[in-house]
């Protein structure tokens, strides 16, 4: 079935399924959520009722949250999409911010979402192409759900709610198209407009999600005609960069009353209010407990700390007690500064803060079955780094324990593995003992032939070691912060029989490993670390390969990304992005950029509508790509089309009936931008000759398509063009296969060249 086939009939109600979504496996629902049977959804499947689909997203968050996605795509699901179409569960309108990234978020497969991003998650100035996206989802392709997401510390917002608070708005007219982007906005932040900058930007996020939500209701006949027939739904929602979770807010307040709007199509798409040009140039402190507002604590100072509270702990006289509500508030106001991060196991009996009779806000505390970097590399190397550089803690503890029964646990595998051979992961668990197994190898040859439990002794200690040894060799952060006197890594065992800390102090191996230049790859985390704005801009060329490269992972059926951990999350809140390449894409839901190019959060700044054009998007587009170019300072910008487009089909039909003498009327955004961009169907039946089959047009148009949107960035965005001219930015094609997975890289357009000679934002071949 086709993309445009009419779907199977919608279920009416969740209470045909009993609203269970555990259904048998045979059950038609049983192929509606995301990895509910492992397949994808296709044209084929049945409609999903917009609260099965909520429920749907729900349960995807929560596996993110918890670090467990099931989502995994092969090229079977990719030929059953390619060949059957799709039918999306939920369209989603959210913001291009490389933090957030949708599929991943919502743990989908392709198929699933049907996604539209730009920066703010708004349909100012990307009215045509949002409002028709979502009229083109909701219509022929079924979808029954549209969510608004807005996320945490959102760049676009709170831009907008500067240059109102500021009073920095333009007064000699708008310059550039990012900041016509700002101006348009800055009515979110003056609805929400509190005392402080911060309030204001917070609340404003929100606003702005039941505001892009009204727009479509006040804007779209066919949308408001669906909702009121209770066919669709419109959502609005938060991601929180923070946790990760999605806070569901429900239907706008102001449903009922713009349920009644006569307005049929967007101000930008009418002839009144169109557009018609591009954008012009462009120790416990003074608050009864550590925080950021005391002083940095030394090394030796901290490991004195910890010995005078696991003293106290020990003999039965604790000094901590509860925070109170003005020292939480306090920790609240002023921020963390941890003195010691502890790296220690998670068994119930080693709780640390109690070891330590420490307070809130004294200790950074990281725990897993056998305190180690084994199979947590980037977790514990990231978070390490983070406390020590971010935070300013002066000392890591990694701390083992007697009876620990990882390490029991470990040497039992060791030993197993002498008689049997190599003993394979069946589980996650074995995976882990197997990776401790080496502690136990060390401490086997180290002792000799000893006691099982002499030599399970002995690795908790060679265990310490080991983990130390592997923050010093992995991790160039820490080892230059070891090197320069500003940090201390020791190590330590708590006895269980006595409840006192054995302090070993430094690592053996410590002056070795510190006076290495070098820094390995950690065996898992080989080449994808989440990218912040400590790690810099990185150089188009270099962007480019990695694109390529997690194109190729995701090819091949090997994808290395995902499992992004709670600590990888608070990076991206604090510090801010620094993505390597900014990609207008297809909002197609069989094309997820994140997981086409096997990216982490922070990696690409996605922008995302029907037909990855910028038609009647020129201000999204154009200022979301300024803001990505001029304030992330991004390299690389890919305009990525892909094989069997839905829209570029559509446009491709618009064009045979007009020449056909049968000129549709354009009463819907659908039909604007199908008819905008059936100029470019037009161009691809010249050059291939009048005697080409629709399909060849179809599929020469896509190519075009993607050239095309690339011109109107040289044309109309002044600062990228002086970016490219300058060779700061590079902006290349590609076409994504929907059938292999393949993306190929068509380079840079054709035109750039004349376009870069021309110098004007009014330049036209």
């Amino acid at each position: 079935m086709s993309e445009t086939s009419s779907p199977k009939r919608p279920i009416d109600s969740v209470a045909e399924v009993g609203f269970m979504l555990d259904v048998p496996p045979d059950h038609p629902m049983a192929r509606e959520g995301a990895n509910a049977d492992g397949r994808v959804r296709t044209a084929g499947d049945w409609q999903v009722p917009p609260e099965m689909a909520l429920k749907f997203l729900e349960q995807g968050n929560g596996r993110f949250i918890r670090g467990s996605p099931k989502a995994r795509v092969d090229a079977t699901m990719r030929k059953e999409l390619e060949r059957d179409g799709q039918a999306p569960h939920s369209a989603i309108l959210g913001c291009a911010d490389s933090r957030c990234p949708l599929e991943t978020i919502f743990d989908t497969l392709p198929g699933d979402i049907f996604v539209l991003r730009n920066a703010g998650n708004t349909c100012t100035h990307a009215e045509g192409s949002m409002v028709g996206s979502l009229e083109f989802c909701t219509g022929k392709l079924g979808a029954r759900l549209i969510l608004v997401l807005g996320h945490t510390k959102c760049g676009a917002v709170y831009g907008a709610t500067q240059a109102y608070v500021e009073g920095q708005r333009a007064k000699n007219g708008i310059e550039s198209a990012l900041e016509g982007l700002l101006e348009d906005m800055s009515p979110v932040a003056t609805s929400a407009l509190k005392e402080h900058m911060e309030a204001v930007a917070a609340t404003a996020i929100r606003v702005n999600v039941f505001h892009t939500i009204d727009f479509l209701l006040k804007y779209s006949a066919p949308l408001r005609e669906r909702v009121e027939n209770g066919d669709v739904e419109i959502h609005g929602g938060i991601y929180h960069l923070d946790s990760g979770k999605v806070e569901f807010m429900g239907e706008s307040p102001r449903q009922a009353e713009l349920l009644n709007s006569s307005e049929h199509i967007p101000p930008s798409m009418t002839l009144e209010g169109g557009r018609r040009a591009g954008y012009g140039p462009p120790a416990r402190g003074a608050h009864g407990l550590r925080t950021a507002a005391d002083g940095p604590m030394s090394a030796n100072e901290a490991l004195n700390m910890l010995k005078e509270g696991n003293e106290r702990f020990a003999v039965g006289a604790p000094f901590a007690k509860l925070a109170g509500v003005k020292m939480r508030e306090a920790l609240v106001t002023h921020g963390q500064a941890p003195h010691t991060a502890i790296m220690g196991c998670a068994d119930s009996r080693v709780p640390l803060e109690t070891v330590f009779d420490a307070l809130p806000g004294d200790l950074f505390v990281l725990r897993n079955a056998g305190n180690t970097c084994t199979h947590a590399e980037g977790s514990m190397v990231g978070s390490l780094e983070f406390c020590a550089g971010k935070l300013g803690s002066k000392l890591i503890l990694v701390l083992g324990h007697t009876q620990c029964g990882a390490i029991a646990g470990a040497t039992k595998t060791y030993l197993a593995g002498k008689h049997s051979g190599p003993v394979k992961a069946a589980s996650a668990l074995e995976g882990l003992l197997i990776g401790l197994s080496g502690a136990a190898q060390q401490a086997e040859d180290e002792l000799g032939a000893c006691e099982p439990d002499q030599l399970v002794a002995h690795c908790v200690r060679v265990n310490v070691w080991r983990s130390i040894d592997f923050l010093l060799k992995f991790s160039a952060p820490l080892r230059a912060l070891v090197r320069s006197g500003n940090l201390e890594i020791q190590g330590g065992i708590y006895h269980l029989e006595t409840g006192r800390v054995e302090f070993m102090g430094r690592s053996p191996k410590q002056a070795e490993l510190v006076a290495s230049e070098k820094t390995p790859m950690p065996p898992m985390l080989q080449s994808l670390p989440i990218r912040t704005t400590r790690d810099g801009p990185m150089q188009p060329r270099r962007a480019l390969r990695i694109l390529k490269d997690g194109n190729r992972r995701f090819h091949q059926g090997e994808p290395l990304s995902g499992n992004v951990t709670g600590q990888m999350r608070k990076a991206l809140a604090q510090e801010g992005q620094a993505p390597l390449a900014a990609i207008l894409g297809c909002a197609d839901s069989r094309a997820p950029l994140e997981t086409v190019f096997d990216t982490m959060p922070g990696d690409v700044f996605v922008l995302r509508n029907a037909g990855n054009t910028c038609t009647h998007a020129e201000g999204s587009v154009m200022g979301s790509l300024e803001f990505c170019v001029g304030s992330l300072d991004t390299k690389l910008i890919i305009v990525l089309g892909h094989t069997a487009c839905g829209a570029i089909k559509g446009a491709t039909k618009t064009h045979f009936l007009a020449k056909n003498g049968q000129r549709p009327q354009v009463t819907r955004a659908l039909d604007a931008l199908l008819q905008s961009l059936s100029a470019i169907a037009a161009k691809a039946n010249d050059e291939l000759g009048h005697h080409a089959t629709e399909e060849e047009v179809a599929t020469h148009a896509v190519r075009l398509n993607v050239f095309h949107s690339i011109d109107r960035l040289l044309e109309y965005s002044p600062l990228v063009r002086s970016k490219v001219e300058a060779g700061e930015v590079e902006i290349h094609g590609g076409i994504y296969d929907l059938e292999t997975g393949e993306v190929r890289f068509l380079g840079t357009s054709p035109n750039q060249d004349a376009l870069l000679k021309c110098g004007s934002a009014w330049c036209h071949l």
